[in-house]
């Protein structure tokens, strides 16, 4: 992939293409989704190109930065990003990365889809940074992640301090901060929801058993 910074319309901004759980207290690894390890996140979005539509744009020749402002929206593939504030850059190796953050109350926001699945990844966070090259998103400072069937349906959510997200590999890691601490988690801990991985499965036809007492123990491990 070699996308090259965007072209500038002159007179006003706008759409601009390609330039682009408490389980632990220090650190939480999980592999993603109830949790199958062989999904991965759509493994195209690092060859699409990167367009951006925001209030405002600026580009910084001799950095090779382009800072977009204003309700900026950021899509990739799959991949979207909404924040206050983006800024991107690309690597002479045509990798793009990208910065979103927010203020003033406001969240960033991310979403990527699973390859193969009718499932999405989506987080919030004052910044969100995305790693084109190792197709890596970091949530820091009030971050939650939530992976979602279909777009509607919650079926597990972690929040910490930081959230990093592997789309190669569906596997993120959350740390623990004061930024998250509150009432009844005053050290700020991890803290996680997840689903029963049967939790979608389609319930068997027919009749439903009748259940009996039993009056022995069958299959007792052995002491």
């Amino acid at each position: 992939m070699n996308d090259s910074f965007p072209r500038f319309d002159t007179g006003r901004s706008r759409a601009v293409s390609a330039c682009r759980a408490g389980l632990a207290a220090l650190l939480v690894a999980l592999p993603l989704a109830g949790f199958a390890p062989l999904a991965h996140a759509d493994r195209a979005d690092k060859d699409k190109p990167l367009n951006i539509e925001a209030d405002n744009m600026t580009y910084d020749d001799l950095k090779q930065i382009t800072i977009f402002t204003g309700h900026v929206v950021a899509t990739k593939g799959t991949i979207v990003i909404k924040a206050d504030r983006v800024e991107v850059r690309q690597d002479p190796q045509g990798y793009q990365y990208a910065t979103g953050t927010s203020s003033g109350g406001n969240l960033s926001y991310f979403r990527q889809k699973r390859e193969g699945l009718d499932e999405y990844i989506e987080g919030t966070a004052i910044r969100i940074d995305y790693d084109g090259r190792q197709d890596l998103t970091t949530l820091t400072t009030n971050a939650t992640v939530r992976r979602l069937q279909g777009l509607s349906t919650l079926l597990d959510q972690v929040h910490g301090s930081v959230i990093t997200y592997d789309g190669q590999t569906d596997f993120y890691t959350a740390k623990a901060g004061k930024d998250v601490a509150g009432p009844g988690n005053p050290t700020g801990r991890v803290r996680a929801m997840l689903s029963p991985r049967n939790a979608g499965a389609t319930p068997p036809s027919g009749g439903g058993a009748t259940l009996a007492p039993s009056t022995t123990i069958q299959g007792a491990p052995n002491q």
